[in-house]
Parts: C-alpha cells; structure tokens; sequence
C-alpha cells in the first residue's frame, strides 16, 4: 500500500506542476472556460489511465467510500459521462466535477493545450465552447504559436505515464479507469491487512 501511496504522491507532484503550467498559459491568454461549463465531462470518449486515477482512488479508500463507488461504477451503463461530474441544467451543459482535486490529468489540460500535428508542428487544442465564446482570442493565439507556443498535452502524459510503465501505459474510457483504479487499491489493502502492512 505504501507503494501505492508513494506513487500517488509523484502523480499529484506532476498534477500541481499542470497547475501552473495550463492554468497558467489559459488565464494569459484569456482561453478560460465558462464558468460552470461541463460540455466536456459529459462526453463519452474521455480517457484516462488506471495512475491518472490513482489519486482520486486512494483518496475514496481514505474517506470509507471505496467500495461504495467501486459499486456504483459497475452498475453504470458501459457508455456514459464521467461518473463524478454533477449535472446543473437538464441538457448537462452546466455543472460541476465533484472530486476537482483529484481529477485525472486529461481533465487539468481541457480547455486550451498545444498537440503536435501530422507534421510534428506545434498546434492549438480548443474546445469548441471556447472557440465560440472567444473567437477572436483563438484566432490572435494561432497565430502567435510560434512566438507563444502553448503547453504540450503529450509531454505532461509522459511525465505521468512514465512513473509507472504498467498503470501510465494504457487508456481506458475513464469510468473503467476509475473503476481499475479502486479496484487495485481495495487488492491492495486486503493483502496488506494480512502481511501487517500499514495501510494508512
């Protein structure tokens, strides 16, 4: 479990460094999001990996709501939006994550984050909210890649993934990688009861 623990640490030590950097890079630029927009949380194509998720999981398993979510997460349908975003408005639109602290890092870079095209050149990743609500900024920003180029979404991943090759490696949709998460950290706490490990 303490390895566990220790891996989280690293994980949420790269999540802070996002912080600054994303967060960051938006508010210059005035590529923020709406407030209360969750457009995005309710898609069903979002993925994480079991480590993005291993924070949020030991942070359930610490607050006696492990297993209880564990058993949410198999009753939902196998297609959905994330398990922890909490609806506002009928259509889903509005609203809020409920474990913001500790949401995976696909969630920390939303919004506005640079990717490398199909030839290796520095592009801008916007949401089409904010493509709407801010058009003008996007445009300006584009055109300033070079000059102001905006974090890159892969070498954040990598510096998740690379801290465990077995839990950073592979993508689920991110309910199942939630629920492989809480499922590792409930494995592990019952083998560690029987080897007197400390499990806190």
């Amino acid at each position: 479990m303490q390895r566990l623990r220790e891996l989280s640490r690293r994980v949420e030590a790269v999540y802070g460094e996002m912080a600054d950097t994303f967060s960051g890079y938006q508010r210059a630029s005035g590529l923020t999001c709406r407030d209360s927009c969750g457009e995005c949380c309710t898609q069903t194509t979002i993925e994480a990996t079991v480590l993005e998720a291993l924070p949020l999981a030991l942070h359930l398993f610490d607050q006696g709501k492990a297993e209880q979510t564990l058993t949410q997460l198999e009753e939902l349908p196998e297609v959905s939006g994330c398990f922890f975003y909490q609806r506002l408005s009928f259509d889903g639109k509005q609203g809020h994550c409920t474990v913001y602290q500790q949401r995976p890092s696909i969630c920390r870079m939303f919004g506005a984050a640079g990717y490398r095209d199909k030839q290796g050149q520095a592009s801008l990743s916007v949401c089409k909210v904010i493509k709407a609500d801010k058009l003008e900024k996007y445009q300006q920003h584009l055109i300033m890649l070079t000059a102001n180029p905006p974090p890159m979404m892969m070498s954040i991943k990598e510096q998740v993934s690379q801290l465990d090759y077995e839990l950073g490696n592979k993508h689920y949709p991110i309910n199942q990688a939630f629920k492989l998460a809480l499922e590792k950290v409930l494995l592990k706490a019952y083998y560690s009861s029987f080897d007197g490990e400390q499990i806190a």
